[in-house]
């Protein structure tokens, strides 16, 4: 018996429109009603995760930015994760002699210093996770995310630091192959740091210890529950870590070839309420390999 569902954001939960599908959300409030937990783990920051999720009328535990911060039903903060500033500050010089874009994901809000090359780091993963969406839908989608004040431009990272922020993630995004490859060769060389991915021309660094699997595992046992007997389902790199922990490892049919080799389970895409359909199976017992 299923007892906990954890589920990814984009590319899983969420559709082309950037909504979680009406059959989603029936889904998951059925799940609730019968008393399975549900928590959505996501690279997102807590603010962007939790205005989609209220206009769909969910609520629950939120694991944000792979696990950097955690958050309960009721958006407090029971668990931070952040990369010690020393450590930030040499992952901010490797990226800045690379001259590679990056993001920082803070505990006040998420920073760019570029504001066209951030609407196309956004566009790159709303279309790794949407690739059957109009380019100019996930524009759409991706300035409204800057209307809204979820990432916030400036003209120096340095003021991200002010008042004693501190960084969860940086979100490095590039078109060239050759130099994001390099990136991540020395950040990983760079010691106590977790990198992954969320879309075809970016890495998610967090510290080692903020990781949806570390984090997901922390709330199973915490809640009494058995890992064997939870459910995990999502689309990319960011999500293994959290797969390799549960009994139940989903991968939707729009996901990475990793993910997919993986997971013995399978569900159909995003477009298709692929969420609700792994739901439904896992409650019912079933134990369906999607072609």
């Amino acid at each position: 018996m299923i007892t906990l569902i954890a589920s990814d954001m984009d590319g899983t939960l969420l559709n082309g429109k950037q909504e979680v599908s009406e059959e989603n959300r029936r889904a998951i409030l059925e799940a609730q009603k019968k008393g399975v937990e549900v928590v959505v783990a996501t690279g997102r920051s807590y603010e962007e995760a939790r205005y989609v999720l209220q206009e769909s009328g969910i609520t629950c535990p939120i694991i944000c930015v792979n696990g950097a911060e955690v958050r309960n039903e009721e958006g407090q903060i029971m668990q931070t994760n952040a990369i010690d500033q020393e450590k930030a500050l040499d992952v901010m010089r490797i990226l800045k002699d690379l001259g590679i874009y990056y993001e920082l994901y803070t505990n006040e809000g998420v920073y760019t210093a570029d504001y066209e090359r951030g609407i196309q780091s956004i566009i790159d993963i709303f279309k790794t996770a949407n690739p059957e969406t109009s380019e100019q839908a996930i524009r759409d989608s991706a300035q409204e995310r800057f209307e809204k004040g979820h990432i916030k431009v400036v003209d120096d990272y340095s003021e991200a630091f002010e008042n004693g922020n501190v960084v969860y993630k940086f979100l490095v995004f590039s078109f060239d192959d050759a130099l994001l490859a390099k990136a991540k060769d020395l950040l990983s060389n760079a010691g106590g740091l977790a990198i992954s991915a969320s879309g075809r021309e970016n890495l998610e660094v967090t510290s080692e210890n903020a990781q949806k699997g570390i984090a997901l595992l922390d709330m199973i046992k915490e809640k009494g529950l058995n890992p064997e007997d939870a459910l995990a389902v999502g689309d990319n790199l960011n999500d293994l870590s959290m797969m390799k922990v549960v009994g139940r490892p989903v991968a939707m049919g729009n996901a990475a070839k990793e993910i997919l080799d993986f997971c013995k389970y399978k569900t159909v895409s995003n477009e298709e309420d692929g969420v609700a359909r792994a739901i439904y199976d896992a409650m019912e017992n079933k134990s369906p390999v999607m072609d």
